[in-house]
């Protein structure tokens, strides 16, 4: 397929900028895959779609403040540093701006939240492919015990912050309530709508709450430019699944249940692993046996039109930017093995613009039955 059938036009005061007044409040568009049908509700109306016995799969990732600031020692010159991957302690790739002068050997003083010395440095180890950065941190035993006093949270650079007004808030809301282990640089944004009662009163009906691991990366923001989805490379990032987790999903299936993936990132985990166990390219595949193992790596699983899902059998998501990976994993979703649940998609996001949805990262959510 063609990156640019995956095009739309977005008003753009329907780019979300900040998060709903309480995290279950947003609105929620159902699309029922067999029909087209599309329904407007209330985010906390998903306890109406899930059964008892249904196996609801969360990515418990944590955001950290990945974004730091710093000058050349030696210049003075100012850098931002947007972490990317730790390698062992004080030792990660990272993105940096200006990055034409970060070059190997560049010693850098990081600053704390006031733009005062913190007592930290950081020295440029190497540059990769991509134009990254390797970076040694130095002046404490590790700096990601010093992220929260350090850092600032990696907003999507849709959201737009210029006084860097509500960082305080977005500290807090833009991470899920559920997260638990520190390594993404974006939010697994489909997750932001729970909250604790809300996750309680599923639990309650009898919904089965489980919950996976996959570190998001700033891939998730970058647009396709190949021309051709087959030509694109994917981003890699790293994932786990428990055993815990891997039994749950197996009951429900067993049991004839449903698998509802909270999030892109859990379809993607869950079709990587898939894949896997079936000894098939996590690229393209057959289907494969329902049953999961647990395990934990690194995928690059690219998901696009057509796709024959083995293990989700609903996805709960949000609305994604045009010509993304999110958006032609979706638009599989919506028609498996065919093609045409990208105009399945692109039609309940044309409706959703009409009745003026948010979009994006703080945007509504979507829920493909």
């Amino acid at each position: 397929m063609r990156t640019k059938d995956f095009e739309f036009e977005l008003p753009p005061e329907l780019i979300a900028q900040e998060p709903a007044p309480e995290r279950d409040q947003s609105r929620l568009l159902v699309l029922h895959r067999d029909s087209g049908r599309v329904e407007h509700r209330r985010f906390p109306d998903l306890t109406e779609y899930l059964n008892p016995g249904d196996a609801l799969v969360l990515n418990n990732s944590r955001v950290i403040p990945a974004r730091l600031r710093g000058v050349n020692a030696h210049t003075g010159g100012q850098f931002e540093v947007l972490l990317l991957e730790e390698n062992a302690v004080n030792d990660w790739w990272a993105m940096l701006r200006p990055g034409k002068r970060a070059r190997v050997g560049t010693q850098i003083n990081l600053q704390d939240a006031r733009a005062q010395p913190s007592g930290m440095q950081a020295v440029v180890l190497e540059t990769n492919d991509e134009g990254h950065r390797r970076l040694r941190f130095s002046g404490a035993p590790n700096l990601a015990e010093r992220l929260d006093a350090l850092g600032e949270v990696p907003l999507p650079p849709y959201i737009v912050r210029p006084d860097g007004s509500r960082m305080g808030q977005d500290r807090e809301r833009y991470q899920t309530v559920f997260a638990r282990l520190g390594g993404s640089v974006a939010a697994p944004t489909a997750g932001l709508h729970f909250t604790k009662a809300l996750l309680a009163e599923i639990a309650a009906r009898g919904t089965q709450v489980c919950f996976l691991t996959l570190h998001v990366g700033l891939g998730t923001f970058a647009p396709v430019k190949a021309e051709t989805l087959a030509a694109h490379p994917m981003h890699e990032e790293r994932y786990e699944l428990s055993t815990e987790a891997a039994r749950t999903i197996n009951h429900a299936r067993t049991a004839g249940r449903r698998v509802i993936a909270v999030g892109t990132t859990s379809l993607r985990v869950l079709e990587a692993l898939a894949a896997q166990s079936a000894g098939v390219s996590t690229s393209r595949g057959e289907p494969t046996p329902a049953f999961l193992a647990a395990g934990r790596g690194r995928t690059r699983i690219f998901i696009y039109p057509p796709y024959d899902f083995r293990i989700a059998d609903a996805l709960l998501t949000n609305f994604h930017l045009p010509r993304s990976t999110l958006l032609m994993l979706v638009s599989a979703f919506a028609a498996p093995d065919s093609t045409r649940g990208r105009d399945l998609i692109l039609s309940a996001y044309a409706e959703a613009i009409r009745e003026r949805y948010r979009f994006f990262s703080y945007g509504d959510a979507m829920l493909i039955l």
